[in-house]
């Protein structure tokens, strides 16, 4: 079943680098190769990869480095011992243009057994499935973008067409739902010598755009006390328990004592027995900010509630278990963001940009300094549910969006000027 509408394409002149024929000819093929990107999704939605299963995610890894080789790229893997694959595919292009990173993740959130209990389906317009939307589309959205822009240059006979880049990077992150620890360093390799990224996340459901990302630290509070007999002695006891209750309400006190800021206390852990002093318990808290300054603020006064806990002979410590810096909106990001909303406009619909609450890989890019634009798939919702959907009419408008982006940003000269001379 296809998608039951397409919106209808404006003739405009060009004036972000794409011309008229060539923004046609990008939605034309778009939308010959629907039926091929419907028969893939439902491949890859109907294979278990949540973080932890290696062999799930390292089978959806091969069938991208699959894809990125017919494409022309030279596929890398960084291989872990516990986690899947990270795949890098690099397409080389044009000498002296700038350099782009796409990144998608291969990973769901879902257990084994999901994509069994919980199929593929198509209904109502929609695509349902354990990691539809977050994010298998968005994912076929960079590899499908690519062909669209290799199919152009075939028929135009014009290879520079196809990548207006010195070259183009393609992280395929096998763990990203759990905070990319074995894709991270990677991808801070490559961001480093990008001049412009591109992350493959779904839109947010109105169709947004995401130039800005929360950033997160993952905290673990770990409350030592003595243990002695509830009933005989207790007087000789320092419960960690009651420490902990004491921090958890100083934490969540914290919650939009700077703009944005909030402090979650997810996991409690705690005691042996009801007849023993506890003598020790953890906290697992959840720290986010929009800004860095006010990230760490925050995490600094958490560190000071651990130095000073309200119970005498009690020790606290406090350990980073997973960080992502804020995705601020870089002032270089808007000119990506223009660059998007005039073509979304010449193929007949609004895009907007938005800030969201989530972390994910733009924090890492854009945390280096490098204009990182965020939601660049199709648009699609519920994301880590049962219900997790995506829109089908949204495909071919935003894979055609995401292909002219793509040339768009590479004919930039201005965007070409970022990179230091001699880098």
């Amino acid at each position: 079943m296809l998608p039951r509408r397409l919106p209808r394409m404006k003739t405009l002149s060009s004036t972000d680098g794409v011309s008229p024929r060539e923004l046609s000819r990008l939605h034309e093929l778009a939308v010959q190769s629907l039926p091929a990107y419907l028969e893939d999704l439902a491949t890859l939605v109907g294979i278990d990869c949540g973080s932890y299963s290696k062999a799930g995610v390292n089978r959806v890894g091969r069938w991208t480095a699959r894809f990125l080789e017919r494409l022309g790229a030279s596929v890398t893997l960084h291989p872990n011992a516990d986690l899947g694959d990270t795949v890098v595919g690099t397409i080389q292009g044009t000498p002296g243009g700038p350099r782009l990173l796409l990144i998608g993740h291969l990973d769901t959130v879902f257990a084994d057994g999901t994509a069994a209990e919980r199929p593929y389906r198509i209904e109502g317009g929609r695509a349902y499935g354990p990691g539809v939307a977050d994010m298998k589309s968005g994912l076929l959205a960079g590899l499908y973008g690519l062909m669209l822009l290799r199919a152009l240059a075939e028929s135009a006979h014009e290879p520079g067409a196809l990548l207006p880049y010195e070259r183009v990077t393609f992280v395929a992150n096998p763990d990203e739902e759990i905070g990319s620890p074995a894709s991270g360093p990677v991808i801070r390799d490559l961001a480093r010598q990008a001049d412009v990224c591109f992350v493959l996340e779904c839109a947010r459901a109105n169709g947004d755009l995401v130039s800005a990302r929360k950033g997160i630290v993952d905290l673990r509070v770990t409350i030592e006390g003595r243990a002695a007999h509830a009933g005989v002695e207790p007087e000789k006891g320092r419960s960690a328990i009651l420490e902990a209750a004491h921090l958890v309400i100083a934490l969540h006190a914290l919650n939009d004592r700077w703009p944005g800021v909030t402090c979650n206390v997810g996991v409690i852990e705690g005691g042996t027995r009801p007849n023993i002093v506890a003598e020790r318990a953890v906290l697992q808290v959840d720290l986010r900010a929009r800004t860095r300054e006010h990230l760490e603020a925050a995490e600094a006064e958490v560190r000071a509630l651990a130095v000073h806990p309200t119970l005498p002979d009690v020790r606290v410590a406090v350990d980073e278990m997973n960080r992502h810096w804020p995705m601020e909106r870089l002032p270089r990001s808007a000119r990506l963001i223009a660059h998007a909303q005039a073509l979304a406009g010449r193929l007949g619909f609004d895009v907007h940009d938005a800030s969201t609450g989530g972390a994910g890989d733009a924090n890492i890019t854009a945390g280096l300094g490098v204009p990182t634009l965020d939601g660049l798939g199709p648009i699609g919702g519920n994301d880590h549910a049962p219900t997790e959907y995506l829109e089908l009419d949204s495909i071919v408008p935003r894979t055609t969006l995401l292909a002219a982006l793509i040339l768009a940003t590479g004919r930039d000269r201005e965007v070409a000027s970022w990179r230091p001379a001699g880098t």
